[in-house]
Parts: structure tokens; C-alpha cells; sequence
């Protein structure tokens, strides 16, 4: 998820080898654990998103990797993240659309039978997101505005099969999901330039 430099405390031993506090999502909970390179290396290489198999131990992460066998991290700290499921920005193209019915139904709390009602539409949604959202042609302006016309069209669609604290609730999801589409876009345009 991030890496950064260790900052010495004082019961770290007195060497100049670099070390890096790393963060591990695993499920619902963040590990920050250290890591040092080995053989001279003076960096970690990550990048958000990758999946890796880690066997968590009561105050380590274990991994297997190809250039350093077997390696124990000492877990620093653990934070409990919320239940909500949150698209990794990083893998947004396919996640937004693979996350979209199992987010909807758990913030919610959609019944099998809404599940099954709203799907048409959130397929759509899908489709057309993906159409705007990764287009190069389309100015940040353009991207938003057609986003959020799909969504208003999606909504339409959904509401009537929700009750009224769901609309609420999706109300207020939505406006997360502006934000969040908001960025995706930004970023993708301070890549381009």
C-alpha cells in the first residue's frame, strides 16, 4: 500500500542499513511492518495493488519471495480498517466494475431480490463508466459531466427498488464516489502532462 523510510528510534540498532516501515493490507487490516533489504540494496520495490501470499504470524508477516526466499517482517503496528469496501484507485479500471454490485449490497444491506432487480443496471453503468472514464480524448470537464449523467441514469433505474433509508444511504455513497472519480481523473491527467 505505501513504503516509507524507518525513522530511528532508540531502541534501533546503531547500523547506517536502510529500513522502511511498509503498510500490508490483508482483508479489513492494515500491517506496518519493517522492512530491511538484503544483500546492499538501498530500496524496496512495491507497487500498490500487487498480490502477494503472506502468512500472518502473532507479531509478523511472512513471504515468500524469488529473490529473497523466505523473509519475516516484524509487524510495527496494526490498524483495524472499516468494513466499507473501498476501490483501490490503483486497479480502478477493473475493480470499480467487479466491486460495484457486493459494494452496493453491503452498504445498503440489499436483500437477494434487490440484488437481482438492480443488476441490469448497474451492467450498464459499468459498461458506460469504463467508456468515459479511461477515454484520453474526453477534458477532466467532460469526464465528470458525462460520469455523473450515467449515474443519474443508474440511480433512476435503482431507486425504485430500494427503500427510503437505502436512497439515502446511496445518496451519500454517491458523493463519496464523485470524490473519489474526481482524483482517479485528476491523476490520470498529471500522467499525461
Amino acid at each position: 500500500m505505501a513504503v516509507t523510510a524507518h525513522q530511528k528510534t532508540p531502541g534501533d540498532p546503531a547500523n547506517d542499513v536502510p529500513r522502511y516501515d511498509v503498510s500490508v493490507k490483508i482483508g479489513n487490516v492494515l500491517y506496518v511492518v519493517l522492512f530491511t533489504p538484503r544483500n546492499g540494496a538501498s530500496s524496496v520495490e512495491y507497487a500498490p495493488g500487487i498480490d502477494m501470499l503472506f502468512s500472518v504470524g502473532s507479531s509478523t508477516l511472512t513471504f515468500n519471495s524469488k529473490v529473497s526466499g523466505t523473509t519475516e517482517l516484524p509487524i510495527l503496528r496494526r490498524e483495524i480498517l472499516s468494513a466499507e469496501n473501498t476501490i483501490n484507485w490503483s486497479k480502478a479500471r477493473g475493480q470499480y466494475f467487479s466491486m460495484k454490485q457486493r459494494h452496493l449490497s453491503e452498504v445498503l444491506g440489499l436483500t437477494e431480490d434487490q440484488q437481482a432487480k438492480i443488476k441490469p443496471a448497474l451492467e450498464r453503468e459499468t459498461a458506460e463508466a469504463g467508456e468515459i472514464l479511461w477515454n484520453p480524448v474526453l477534458s477532466r470537464k467532460d469526464k465528470l459531466k458525462r460520469y455523473e449523467k450515467v449515474v443519474s441514469s443508474s440511480d433512476a433505474q435503482i431507486k425504485p427498488f430500494l427503500s427510503a433509508n437505502q436512497v439515502d444511504k446511496l445518496h451519500e455513497l454517491r458523493k463519496e464516489q464523485k470524490e473519489d472519480v474526481k482524483k482517479v481523473i485528476l491523476e490520470q491527467n498529471e500522467k499525461e502532462n
